[in-house]
């Protein structure tokens, strides 16, 4: 029998990797077979989520990943193995977490677990559930692991006469036998990822399939979100309805934020210490003289968190975020978007209407009973006729008009939403002005607006989309462009509801603002009361208008980003804007 039987003659070759060409994970070949779109996010799109499946995998891995013992050289082709005198060659030895590459195969692996008896070595991969109760013991993408992690042995000089699968949930071991079908099929699978990589084409998402159900990535692939717009089909809560990690906002002027372990500590300047588990931690805001060690930096980027930096007054200033996914043709379909006049226009469109829409809604929602309600109608009609105007602009200098004058006739009848007995109080409202505000209500209006300029512009780099880019609003340097495109329609609410809701409930007072002349800003006491109402709206449940599922804002957000990139990319004809009715 031929010692290296991957250098068989078979029906499909194996391609060479070139020299600027990366080698296929076998793992990613896994997947491939699994779900083509799985592997296509994960290898090439570099896209990952922790679920509790994914975190028992790993602790089925514990052992493996740690390593341990030694793989022995290859047997010389020159000569006849041989017993020793000792009978060694009857031992088996074990190497752990032990990886190999083919530069003929253009392929890559980290095997599990590598016994070794007399010469010959048997392959053994190990999963977390229980043995599968089908016909060769294992299913065909575990069977084509262990045969691509054989035939990469083979090419570095090994014999391998067969392999196995080690279920760790019933603690079970089933043998695969590596026969030429197997390894042909195996080689076929490669070769078609490798080729769907360099052609940078996604697969498109399996139709209604289980597998998606508890798949680690369906909350960023969006398989019945994006099959919606072909089938029409009602989509499945895929998604978790909220996020367990929450943003952490610092706000104490003075505070130092560390790290010990997997846990971020926050050390007030009275010495009093706050523990934040990196895992509860979705990103992190800093205002004003906060501090943040190094390794705290390094922690967040490794889980791919995002820093966000405000000012005293609470502006943003700026965002830092590790290497992430960032696929790079995410931003390729960006910008061909942005140079052309035409798809530019028809987002702007859908923006500008989507915000007086919410405006009106926001309006005719909250307008308080006690308040003049003789002139409600015709501001609703008005807001109506302009957002029915702006479908059909023919400019982006035409939607800026019909965006300031529906903006005009908003803010003019903003206070009606505000309860009657803070009518006398600082919380009255006659116009918005900003840059710096001068009245309370105008400082709680341009601090929403701040963070909320944050979230989008952290869920689009998490999507892969340059923030600082867009279609409607003008670029300008550290201006965050996209982000102020995406929240317009969101400004009403989220921002707005935010500020309305903190002033009728009275969770913001008189002496929660300071006053400097002629601006107005919160005092930190105020910053953590608002953000705290600012939170809760985001982890409000919402309906989806499209989809009909419900999903925290903050999710939904995500999801709206999400389907953006897949608009911009052509893998769906429009982009839902988010209206509630």
């Amino acid at each position: 029998m031929p010692r290296n039987r991957s250098q068989l003659s078979l029906p499909l070759p194996a391609p060479s990797l070139a020299a600027d060409e990366r080698p296929v994970p076998v793992r990613m070949v896994n997947e491939w077979v699994y779900c083509p779109r799985l592997a296509y996010l994960m290898w090439v799109e570099g896209e990952w989520a922790d679920t509790t499946d994914t975190i028992a995998g790993k602790r089925a891995h514990a052992r493996s990943d740690d390593g341990g013992g030694r793989l022995p050289a290859p047997p010389d082709e020159d000569r006849e193995v041989s017993a020793t005198p000792d009978g060694d060659d009857d031992i088996t030895r074990r190497a752990r977490s032990v990886t190999l590459s083919s530069e003929r195969l253009g392929l890559i692996a980290r095997t599990d677990l590598l016994e070794s008896t007399g010469g010959r070595v048997t392959v053994v991969e190990i999963k977390k559930g229980k043995r599968p109760h089908v016909g060769k013991g294992a299913y065909q993408p575990e069977r084509i692991q262990v045969a691509l992690q054989a035939m990469i042995l083979e090419d570095n000089g090994y014999e391998v006469e067969e392999a196995a699968i080690w279920f760790a949930g019933s603690r079970e071991r089933v043998r695969v036998e590596l026969d030429d079908e197997l390894r042909t099929e195996a080689l076929r699978a490669a070769s078609e990822l490798r080729l769907a990589a360099a052609a940078r084409h996604r697969p498109p998402p399996l139709e209604n399939s289980p597998k998606c159900v508890r798949c680690a990535l369906a909350g960023i692939c969006l398989p019945d979100e994006t099959g919606w717009f072909s089938r029409r089909d009602p989509p499945r809560p895929l998604n978790p309805a909220a996020d367990a990690a929450m943003p952490l906002h610092v706000v104490t002027p003075g505070s130092r934020i560390g790290k010990r372990g997997d846990t971020l500590i926050i050390t007030t300047p009275d010495d009093e210490k706050i523990e934040a588990p990196l895992t509860a931690v979705s990103d992190v805001s800093v205002f004003g003289p906060v501090s943040i060690s190094t390794p705290a930096l390094n922690a967040l980027f490794r889980n791919r968190r995002h820093v966000a930096w405000f000012s005293t007054g609470g502006w943003f200033l700026g965002l830092a975020t590790g290497e992430g996914s960032r696929p790079a043709h995410v931003r390729a379909a960006q910008f061909r978007t942005i140079f052309d006049e035409g798809k530019c226009l028809r987002l702007a469109r859908g923006i500008v209407e989507a915000k007086i829409r919410n405006q009106r809604t926001l309006l005719r929602r909250n307008w308080r009973k006690e308040r003049k309600t003789d002139d409600r109608r015709d501001v609703l009609a008005r807001l109506k006729r302009l957002y029915e105007k702006a479908r059909h602009a023919r400019s982006q200098q035409e939607l800026l008009g019909l965006e300031g004058e529906a903006a005009a006739i908003y803010f003019r009848h903003f206070e009606r939403m505000l309860a009657a007995e803070a009518n006398e109080s600082p919380f009255s409202f006659t116009r918005r002005n900003r840059r710096p505000p001068v009245d309370p209500v105008n400082a709680l209006l341009s601090f929403s607006y701040a963070i909320l300029a944050r979230v989008f512009t952290s869920a689009l780099l998490t999507v892969g989309l340059d923030p600082w880019n867009g279609f409607y609003h003008t670029v300008r340097p550290g201006r965050p462009a996209l982000s102020l495109d995406m929240m317009e329609p969101y400004r009403p609410t989220i921002a707005d509801s935010v500020v309305i809701t903190a002033i009728n409930n009275r969770e913001i007072a008189m002496n929660d603002f300071i006053f400097n002349g002629p601006s107005c800003a919160l005092k930190t006491r105020g910053r953590k009361a608002f953000l705290a109402t600012f939170e809760r709206r985001m982890e409000q449940e919402v309906t989806h208008p499209v989809f009909g599922y419900q999903v925290s804002m903050r999710r939904l957000i995500e999801v709206q980003m999400r389907l953006l990139a897949r608009h911009l990319e052509g893998e769906i004809r429009q982009f839902p804007h988010y209206l509630p009715r």
